[in-house]
């Protein structure tokens, strides 16, 4: 199944505080708030999630089409993407813009402050979907992460028009969506991605209770940090897959972003959810124990190894056949 994947394309900024955010905010002055953070370290990384989810796909084997907005100085980043085996031909380059920046700070708590600075993704709008489908298709379908607002209700009205499968995942957009705009972009999704205080804000902002939301999508998966994720389907018990567990947690910028890659990857393959969520998971532990969101490598016998020490060998053995095709980081 191939997928195209429309998102932010940034630069991350990655600062990391040496204490703890929630030590340093006094509660009783949460209305006048002036902090600064004196950070320990700095990397500058290329990231957003659209980007992450397109290179995450690629480093799985399979060629996703990326679509989003970028500025003239993305020429290096798109050598990098196309070497992990993502088509750019619907990145739409700005003509007076800067690629989007993502600047974030991370305590000791893998808790995080981030400011985005959206530059050329303002004009992801402009994009025609159906136009870049028709041409570089076909797609099973079309994953909508991320993005200028304007962007990713285009991009979802363009599915529904063209009855092209469609993912939602509004992720950290949901805070800038009116009511009516977050009802548009999850109804009739075939996947909606949220983690768990996207779900509680998701179901303030829409006005339906949990049990309606899921009735309009198809699978809704929560990820729950240390905890895994939850697989949610209308009619069925839910069912939660544990993390695989970290060595160490370095840097937790785009783990979301790879356990929706491995997700999608393996539900293309024709595995069941469960096993689907089990490959996101792994994948995403890779991610958390590297710095940046895109500097992990895949070791095909490793992951499969510590796939089967968490979930068992049936999952790994379902798994295993279709991991052939890993390119290397």
């Amino acid at each position: 199944m191939r997928i195209a994947v429309s998102g932010s394309i940034a630069t991350d900024h990655l600062a990391v505080f040496p204490g703890r955010f929630r030590d340093q905010i006094l509660a009783q002055q949460v209305d006048h708030v002036s902090l600064s953070f004196l950070v320990d370290d700095l990397e500058v990384r290329r990231g957003g999630v659209g980007a992450n989810i397109a290179l995450g796909l690629g480093r799985l084997g399979e060629s996703p089409l990326l679509v989003g907005a970028v500025g003239a100085d993305f020429a290096d980043y798109e050598v990098r993407l196309k070497e992990g085996g993502v088509d750019t031909a619907a990145v739409h380059v700005s003509a007076t813009r800067h690629t989007a920046r993502f600047m974030c700070t991370t305590d000791t708590d893998q808790n995080q402050i981030a400011v985005f600075y959206a530059g050329a993704m303002a004009e992801a709008a402009d994009i025609d979907l159906l136009a870049a489908v028709r041409r570089h298709g076909p797609f099973g379908l079309v994953l909508i992460g991320p993005d200028a607002p304007e962007a990713m209700l285009r991009h979802t009205r363009a599915c529904r028009a063209a009855g092209v499968p469609f993912a939602a995942d509004p992720s950290q957009q949901l805070a800038r969506l009116t009511d009516g705009e977050a009802r548009e972009l999850v109804d009739g999704a075939a996947y909606l991605f949220t983690n768990e205080y996207e779900a509680a804000l998701l179901v303030e902002r829409t006005g339906w209770p949990h049990d309606e939301v899921l009735a309009r999508v198809g699978t809704w998966l929560t990820t729950l940090g240390a905890e895994g994720v939850r697989v949610e389907r209308a009619g069925e018990p839910a069912a939660q897959r544990p993390a695989v567990p970290a060595r160490q947690a370095v840097d937790p910028t785009g783990v979301g972003d790879a356990f929706r890659a491995g997700f999608l990857v393996a539900t293309g393959w024709g595995v069941d959810p469960e096993a689907a969520a089990a490959l996101g998971c792994g994948l995403a532990t890779l991610v958390l124990e590297t710095k940046g969101p895109q500097e992990y490598g895949i070791d095909t016998a490793g992951l499969l190894g510590r796939i089967t020490a968490t979930y068992g060998e049936p999952v790994a053995l379902a798994l295993a056949p279709h991991l052939t095709r890993v390119r290397a980081g």
